[in-house]
């Protein structure tokens, strides 16, 4: 009899912890929409839903301070392969124009002179010009385009059913060690307690 209502007073101490774990994850995303407490001026509402402008806000926020800026997108997209590219595609194209805007009476020696010296500016000032066109372009884009406002405005318009699938799924197993967590503790509890009424 004794070891009976110890067992017992485990059981439910287990089905208890486990129940609250598994209502305490619930409760980071339901109810997705506020829910008044009757007879009292209480709403209750998911974390997440309840949080979600702050959460989009700091993680716009850390993004672009701490993982990635504005500037180092423009810098990774101009970077020295790319400059050169970029010098060799201005080389064709001014020399595309200037075949066809030269008059056909300058002799093709004079032509060949005047390309050499074309080729010789852009290679010598292209880098340069491109590097200050760079910054100009990062100072522009950092004044017009923000990326924790991207950020912030894409979490805010995402469904939070889905993302509620999304972080249900991926830590999936997590989840579950926690509810078997909350049983295992409140058997141990449940174990004690039922120890300490049989012999008090």
């Amino acid at each position: 009899m004794f070891w009976t209502k110890v067992v017992l007073l485990s059981i439910i101490g287990a089905f208890i912890g486990w129940m609250t774990n598994v209502f305490a994850i619930k409760l980071i995303f339901r109810p997705l929409n506020p829910i008044k407490i009757p007879f009292m001026d209480l709403y209750i509402q998911g974390l997440i839903p309840k949080r979600k402008k702050e959460i989009a806000h700091s993680i716009g926020h850390t993004v672009e301070t701490e993982l990635v800026s504005i500037e180092e997108i423009i810098d990774k997209l101009i970077e020295e392969e790319n400059k050169a590219e970029m010098i060799s595609e201005i080389k064709k194209k001014i020399k595309a124009i200037a075949e066809e805007k030269m008059p056909s009476l300058i002799p093709g020696t004079i032509k060949g002179m005047i390309m050499l010296y074309v080729d010789e500016i852009i290679e010598g000032e292209g880098e340069n010009a491109i590097n200050e066109l760079s910054e100009k372009l990062i100072h522009k884009a950092t004044s017009k385009v923000s990326i924790s406002e991207i950020i912030e405005e894409k979490i805010n318009k995402f469904e939070l059913e889905k993302l509620e699938a999304i972080i249900l799924n991926i830590a999936k197993k997590e989840l579950k060690h926690i509810e078997l967590l909350g049983g295992f503790i409140g058997f141990v509890i449940g174990f004690v307690q039922g120890i300490v009424i049989q012999l008090f």
